[in-house]
């Protein structure tokens, strides 16, 4: 299956359509973005240019292996930066679906096609937190602090 993203003209991913790749293959049998776009445009009156093919085992920028679900060895499939979905962004400058940022002092990682907050990943919490957590006495967990750009551990159950 050939799967499409339909775009507004702000680039904000509004559906995401699928068709039978033989709709998108050329007679030399190479699959050509332009003929979905096309065909696209005809079945669903959207501009052909607001169609942008996408695949659909790409997520931050890995190729994940359809029958397996792991990391593929060979990335030469990755495509587009990840699977999109309604509300995500296409960007069209680094040829990447992204979710829209979430906060302003977040970056763009474009090889991984996902925002990074400035203070790193999220850090973990402790055994001792996860084990309060499984009792269901508290609820551990860090939220970002956008003022203060950094990860602030919350107790979400108070």
């Amino acid at each position: 299956m050939a799967h499409f993203a339909k775009i507004s003209e702000e680039n904000e991913v509004l559906a995401v359509l699928y068709m039978n790749n033989e709709d998108i293959v050329n007679a030399d049998g190479v699959e050509v973005e332009t003929l979905g776009q096309n065909h696209l445009e005809h079945h669903n009156n959207w501009p052909a240019n607001l169609w942008i093919q996408a695949s659909y085992n790409t997520h931050n920028g890995k190729y994940i292996e359809p029958d397996t679900g792991v990391e593929a060895e060979d990335q030469s499939k990755a495509f587009r930066g990840n699977y999109p979905q309604i509300g995500d962004v296409w960007d069209p400058e680094n040829n990447i679906f992204i979710k829209p940022q979430p906060y302003p002092s977040w970056i763009k990682n474009v090889s991984e096609a996902r925002w990074v907050s400035p203070a790193g990943e999220i850090p973990e919490i402790t055994e001792e937190q996860r084990t309060q957590n499984n009792s269901g006495t508290h609820e551990w967990g860090y939220s970002w602090n956008e003022t203060n750009r950094t990860w602030d551990l919350t107790n979400f159950k108070i």
